[in-house]
């Protein structure tokens, strides 16, 4: 009987585990998927804690009712959690517009650093300034979505699925928007941005516009993981989490491959997550150290990607256009070229006007 409820027992928190592991792997992922879009342009995005930090607080703001005894925030107007998440989706992209006139125009080098400096500055103000987001002491009792209609443990089931349900719909938008021609314009700004401005492109609308939509994910990303933690501070956003952790998933699971940026995230979340799984195993010296053996093992991951794998766990695909794709080292087909040809025609002709 007793090892039947030490069973028991043990099972359940197998899958309290799994369950809130996919639930924040779902969450960074987004945050991935994001980033990838960015890099889809090219652009170096190291400040993603900062828009992940905007959506979260905006949200919770917003969502929370006024404060109360020695709790000093802005709004708390109470308005639906689903509103909010709206509200901080735009508030990535007004952040996006607002670094994004001064730095598009820049090298890549110096955007990277102008969002490092950003994501510093808005911890520094949410610690200092009173009266804004409650300091240091930070945001707490964030309501969770739906956590009123749903009662006793099943919530982080709720959790689960609408972290999924979003993770999908944003895999969704950001392939459709990778296969359009605005897509195409972005990859190839990237590889070679003076031959797209020979050809007509206008290459800082084209980065703006994939830093405004990879910014209003961040931010409904920041807050999903507001309203499923329950409770925000400075501290949550730093850029080992925030920025680099993020960075690690795409590189590990492989820049501009959507999929790989959703690999990724379990792969380095698993690491992450499940080092201090293992912590009563290690000898007393190493377990008394498991969060800097983790720092270390995502550290020798990227390390381990950059020098021997380089494009990722699934590699970007080359896209010859829209009807003919092939992977790195793939043959074209024989007859491709007419094929894609006649499909274009057959597609003109579908669409002109008939008389």
């Amino acid at each position: 009987m007793e090892q039947l409820i030490v069973t028991l027992v043990t099972f359940d928190g197998a899958v309290n585990w799994t369950v809130g592991f996919l639930t924040t792997v779902a969450i960074f992922a987004i945050l991935a998927l994001a980033l990838n879009i960015q890099w889809s342009v090219g652009i170096l995005n190291f400040g993603v804690a900062a828009f992940f930090m905007v959506g979260a607080y905006v949200s919770a703001v917003l969502t929370l009712p006024a404060p109360e005894g020695l709790e000093a925030y802005v709004a708390g107007w109470g308005i639906p959690i689903p509103v909010g998440w709206l509200f901080a989706a735009l508030a990535g992209a007004v952040l996006a517009i607002l670094l994004g006139i001064p730095t598009l125009r820049l090298r890549d080098d110096f955007l990277a650093i102008a969002t490092i400096g950003v994501a510093a500055i808005l911890r520094s103000i949410a610690n200092s300034v009173e009266g804004l987001v409650n300091r240091s002491r930070g945001l707490n009792g964030i309501d969770g979505f739906l956590e009123d209609q749903v009662q006793g443990g099943g919530y982080r089931w709720v959790e689960l699925a609408i972290a999924l349900v979003v993770l999908l719909a944003v895999y969704w938008l950001v392939s459709r928007a990778s296969a359009s021609p605005w897509g195409r314009a972005l990859r190839a700004i990237r590889d070679n941005e003076d031959t797209a401005k020979a050809s007509g492109k206008n290459t800082v609308k084209f980065r703006m516009g994939a830093f405004m939509l990879g910014a209003m994910l961040m931010g409904l990303a920041g807050a999903i993981y507001a309203h499923r933690s329950g409770t925000i501070s400075p501290l949550t956003f730093s850029d080992l989490l925030g920025t680099f952790f993020v960075w690690t998933m795409l590189i590990v699971g492989g820049s501009g491959n959507h999929r790989g940026a959703v690999l990724g995230a379990v792969v380095v979340g698993f690491f992450w997550f499940g080092t201090p799984l293992i912590q009563e195993s290690l000898p007393d010296w190493l377990g008394s150290r498991v969060f800097q053996v983790r720092q270390l093992l995502i550290g020798l991951l990227i390390v381990v990607f950059l020098l021997w794998r380089p494009q990722g766990l699934l590699a970007e695909r080359d896209r010859v256009s829209r009807f003919v794709t092939r992977g790195p080292g793939d043959e074209l087909p024989d007859g491709w070229l007419d094929k894609a040809m006649k499909r274009l025609r057959q597609r003109s002709a579908a669409q002109s006007p008939r008389s």
